[in-house]
């Protein structure tokens, strides 16, 4: 558990700049989003039925918080841990038309996650999702729609710097392409995460392809669900997945952050290979999953965009407490503010 901050560090902006921070990459970027994808703007649920399938297990070990309404003789229900499944759903439902989409904020609990100084307990995020003619479903595609999201990533860089002028540009001016397989050809004998580090470390802003199927070496780089990101599919250069992460630089911590998780969403194909090779072929008789198999669902792009990750990378924050009100261990409470670094 990282629970100090870099020993050199001060915060360029105080707490009511940060405040006003927050709002401006917040105002910034929604705005970017909705703009170069056709998004429009939809309220999501905070919670939805156990057992129906729409709540998303991400890696399968995280555990979703549960509880009972009384007012509906003691239904179960799950505070969703993201909206990947419910957003597909959501466009069916509302008759989407290819190249138009939806985005929602997302805010969910994740009780299972570190506490460091990019993990939370609570997750706030931009979940969007775009519906594809059926030929876009391709490598092609999922490159096309990454290199939008950085020039949105970019210019709300720049509207932050422009406000703030004692922050300083620091994104590269495009993001480089690299397959989870290249990355352990190239580093053998690191893990996954030390892989990551060194390619964030070189590039500045990385998008790792093929998030979810076992590498040459037997091993997956990490772990994904089998019901929402294609993961197995095989692309034209020999490699799978139509997925990844937007992986960046932070200079302020010198280690990765993570800011994306995305990607091309399983069709009947891709699900039914999945499931299988998950050991999950029973998931195929929950709502959800039903639906999809019966040809109901669009061929969606889709991912999610961290708000509080991104706010703290633009306003060059050290903890990620500096611009989320959470919980976090008391000596991580104590260090910071002796450092004069107060958490919210």
């Amino acid at each position: 558990m990282q629970t100090l901050i870099p020993p050199d560090y001060q915060p360029i902006l105080d707490l009511k700049r940060t405040e006003l921070g927050i709002k401006l990459v917040k105002d910034s970027f929604e705005r970017g989003l909705a703009a170069e994808l056709r998004l429009s703007r939809v309220t999501s649920p905070l919670f939805v039925p156990r057992g129906s399938g729409i709540n998303d297990d991400l890696s399968g070990a995280e555990r979703p918080v549960q509880f009972t309404v009384a007012a509906l003789d003691h239904a179960e229900m799950e505070v969703v841990q993201s909206l990947a499944k419910w957003k597909r759903l959501a466009l069916a439902d509302y008759d989407y038309r290819p190249g138009f989409g939806i985005y929602t904020d997302m805010n969910a609990l994740r009780p299972d996650d570190e506490l460091d100084a990019v993990h939370s307990i609570y997750v706030d995020q931009w979940d969007w999702e775009l519906v594809l003619f059926p030929p876009e479903r391709s490598a092609e595609t999922l490159r096309r729609v990454v290199r939008k999201l950085y020039e949105v990533i970019k210019r709300t860089e720049f509207v932050v710097c422009e406000h703030f002028p004692a922050i300083e540009p620091a994104l590269p001016e495009a993001i480089t392409f690299v397959h989870t397989e290249e990355a352990l050809q190239r580093y053998p004998h690191l893990t996954p995460e030390e892989r990551e580090y060194e390619l964030a470390r070189e590039y500045e802003a990385v998008f790792l392809i093929g998030i979810g199927a076992a590498l040459s070496d037997g091993r997956p780089h990490g772990a994904r669900a089998p019901d929402y990101d294609d993961w197995s599919s095989e692309t034209p250069d020999g490699y799978r997945g139509l997925n990844g992460d937007i992986i960046i630089w932070n200079s302020v911590i010198n280690r990765p952050l993570e800011l994306s998780s995305m990607g091309i969403r399983v069709n009947k194909e891709a699900l039914l290979r999945q499931l299988e090779l998950c050991g999950a072929e029973g998931r195929r008789s929950l709502y959800w999953h039903r639906r999809l198999l019966a040809g109901e669902y669009p061929e969606t792009i889709g991912g999610g965009i961290g708000q509080s990750r991104l706010c703290m990378y633009f306003l060059r924050k050290a903890h990620i407490g500096e611009v989320q009100a959470g919980v976090w261990p008391e000596k991580t409470v104590e260090v910071c503010r002796a450092r004069g670094v107060p958490l919210m």
